[in-house]
């Protein structure tokens, strides 16, 4: 079958239709990593976006279930160049994954052009759609999403002496595995916990999550945040990272076409080290009018937009890409050791007070 992507600039693309059926429209994206697109459908992160995967090939090694980083895909639709669907020696293809769970896939599409014209337009609204369908009315970009993906109640798992709170706007799976393979007992709470629940908890630290939208649609638990990170030592994580900067006095803007990949280098601003990091978001931290409690600890080597923020006098770190994905693999581990430092040191802190 046929299917069109039309763009809501007007232009539009063809290509080979496989996966549901079903039209979808949403923002689209594009990733420029070669491997990783398990991680990337299941990512809570990229929640409605139609994704194009800018290495010519997916699905080489098929859909294993251990490498998912949410228990369903996320995207609403995703774009390919060509998409293997010979033989595995295990798991499933790509195309199938994509249609047991109701997703369209179009692949045979000019994906080098496509992206193109996302990178000087900037995101905007798609439709897939098969061909000779009209198409819908365009709707805007949806901004408010983390409802869509966060906990529906609180979960305790692990049973290690350091007690992590994961504030959830739609965690990903390998970052509460990379707290628990470091020995952690983490407690996952939805993003709306009030409070005293939190407090209950006993928890040592909080790890404010990655999640999907404008950090800017959850400005009204700002102040609540602000508070929790206060009195807990706090690590915020791609949107976590924004939500902490805004709740300390900055300001976050949203980038033409995003930084999604696997190949972003980044500078750790007091060692002046520069490694790859793994990253998948829209929005940034403004650099302009910076509030002086907030100092700069990573910065994106390409367009040297704020990548890590800490806090001259709380024991708060936030970094925007993920330290729990790097491509080396282990470039950011730094981001887990400073962090359990910082918890460590505030509980010799209170213990003496």
């Amino acid at each position: 079958m046929k299917g069109n992507l039309s763009l809501s600039n007007g232009q539009s693309f063809s290509g080979s239709w496989k996966g549901s059926l079903k039209d979808v429209q949403g923002e689209i994206v594009f990733y420029t990593g070669m491997t990783g697109y398990e991680e990337v459908l299941t990512d809570p992160s990229y929640h409605g976006q139609i994704i194009v995967f800018s290495y010519p090939l997916m699905g080489q090694y098929g859909i294993q279930t251990a490498h998912l980083e949410s228990t369903k895909i996320q995207v609403a639709g995703i774009v390919t160049a060509e998409v293997y669907d010979g033989e595995l020696e295990k798991g499933i293809s790509l195309t199938d994954f994509a249609f047991s769970q109701g997703v369209p896939l179009m692949t045979d599409m000019d994906t080098r052009s496509l992206i193109q014209v996302i990178r000087e337009d900037g995101t905007m609204q798609a439709v897939m759609s098969l061909e000779g369908k009209p198409l819908p009315a365009w709707e805007p970009i949806k901004t408010f999403l983390v409802p869509n993906v966060t906990a529906s109640s609180v979960e305790t798992v692990g049973n290690g002496s350091l007690h992590i709170g994961l504030i959830d706007f739609g965690y990903k799976k390998s970052i509460l595995q990379a707290l628990l393979d470091r020995g952690c007992k983490v407690t996952i709470f939805p993003y709306t916990t009030s409070t005293a629940d939190l407090d209950s908890y006993g928890v040592d630290a909080l790890l404010f999550s990655n999640g999907p939208g404008d950090p800017f649609s959850l400005e009204s638990f700002a102040p609540v945040y602000k508070e929790w990170a206060e009195r807990y030592p706090s690590l915020g994580i791609c949107l976590g990272h924004q939500l902490l900067a805004l709740a300390f006095g900055a300001e976050t803007t949203k980038l033409p076409f995003g930084h999604r990949g696997a190949n972003h280098p980044v500078r750790n601003a007091k060692t002046g080290r520069v490694s790859m990091s793994s990253q998948n978001h829209s929005y940034v931290v403004e650099l302009a009018d910076l509030p002086k409690t907030l100092g700069i600890l990573y910065q994106n080597v390409n367009d040297l937009s704020i990548e890590g923020l800490y806090h001259h006098q709380l024991p708060i770190m936030t970094v925007q890409f993920h330290p729990e994905a790097s491509p080396g693999p282990a470039e950011h581990h730094e981001v887990f050791e400073t962090f359990f430092s910082l918890i460590q040191t505030e509980k010799k802190v209170s213990l003496n007070a």
